[in-house]
């Protein structure tokens, strides 16, 4: 449902593996003017066939028909896993200087020709007395890069800006940037692991296991349809079952040691991580959040939404939603943060 449909709004468009999620928000204040998710059959990848692309784009143009969206600005997210990422030391130089060293030090990192990747870079941190910089290198296959504009193309949208959606995650979940934090994304197929000091992305990875894998596990050990183990999952989740946690173990296990090799490898630079956030469909699961209790002094579900303005008649249905949301909704504070 749209409410004010005001000028000056842009919408924050987060296509998953699963599901296309988008938020609008009026610039100017930060007001939620609409919001909408809709199911995909199959995700966007470097794959895709005109079919899928065209699909997708049929999808996207009718949820923004449905939820009754007022513009055609777009800030979109390519998933982690679509693009290259590394954080990297260089001589502190002029940042003319640095376009041309980040092209050539890229091919150490890019395991793609240059002719095929779109490469950018943000500074990190600046070590004055080694007169050195840490530079966040992102580099974005042209093949996906080219799929997600045609996709835009055909919905009717305008793309204004492209960006991976670790940052987005954080422009909208981690205000305080004195803090280290890791954001656990866990959508249905992939698992997003990102590790942020003071503000600014210094490591991401992906496991290619999420929600769904843990419905199939319950779904396999118990003998159920799959629509039962999803809401098994969903009602106890890790409590009050002896057969549930066994059959879901296997899959949190995975994902807790990942996290865990993330944190110890920046406690051993000394860095500590002062909190981790939970975001994405699946990472609401009951007993998730005392499961990973031990890795960190605080374990949070991520407030998306906690720097918006919205109706107070919206607001259960905004926050029941508001981990799904979280992507869209720190693509569309890009615009409103500048």
């Amino acid at each position: 449902m749209a409410w004010f449909g005001k000028d000056k709004s842009i919408l924050g468009i987060d296509i998953g593996t699963q599901s296309i999620k988008l938020i609008q928000i009026r610039t100017e204040d930060k007001q939620v003017e609409t919001y909408g998710i809709v199911e995909m059959e199959e995700p966007v990848t470097m794959q895709s066939t005109p079919e899928i692309i065209a699909k997708t784009a049929e999808l996207l143009a009718n949820l923004v028909a449905r939820a009754r969206v007022t513009t055609k600005r777009c800030v979109v997210s390519l998933p982690n896993s679509a693009v290259f990422t590394s954080v990297i030391d260089m001589p502190k130089m002029t940042d003319d200087e640095l376009d041309s060293a980040i092209q050539y030090e890229a091919k150490k990192y890019i395991p793609l020709p240059p002719s095929e990747v779109s490469i950018s870079w943000s500074l990190i941190s600046e070590d004055t007395a080694n007169n050195s910089i840490k530079i966040l290198l992102i580099a974005v296959p042209k093949q996906i890069r080219d799929i997600y504009v045609k996709i835009f193309q055909l919905a009717g949208l305008e793309l204004e800006i492209i960006e991976i959606e670790a940052l987005a995650l954080i422009r909208g979940l981690v205000p305080d940037k004195t803090k280290n934090c890791v954001i656990i994304d866990i959508g249905g197929k992939v698992t997003g692991i990102n590790f942020v000091k003071q503000g600014l992305l210094q490591l991401t990875r992906n496991l290619n296991i999420g929600g769904d894998t843990i419905t199939e596990k319950i779904s396999q050990t118990l003998n159920l349809q799959t629509a039962r183990a999803e809401q098994l999952k969903r009602d106890f989740g890790l409590n009050s079952t002896e057969f549930l946690p066994e059959a879901v173990k296997p899959v949190i296990d995975s994902i807790k040691s990942e996290i865990k090799q993330v944190i110890d490898l920046y406690k051993s630079h000394g860095v500590n991580v002062d909190n981790l956030i939970l975001v994405g469909g699946a990472a609401q699961m009951p007993g998730l959040k005392e499961f990973f209790a031990d890795l960190a002094p605080s374990v949070i579900y991520g407030n998306s939404i906690e720097s918006l303005h919205y109706p107070e008649q919206v607001a259960p249905v905004l926050k029941r939603f508001s981990m799904q949301l979280a992507v869209s909704i720190g693509l569309a504070m890009r615009q409103s943060n500048q």
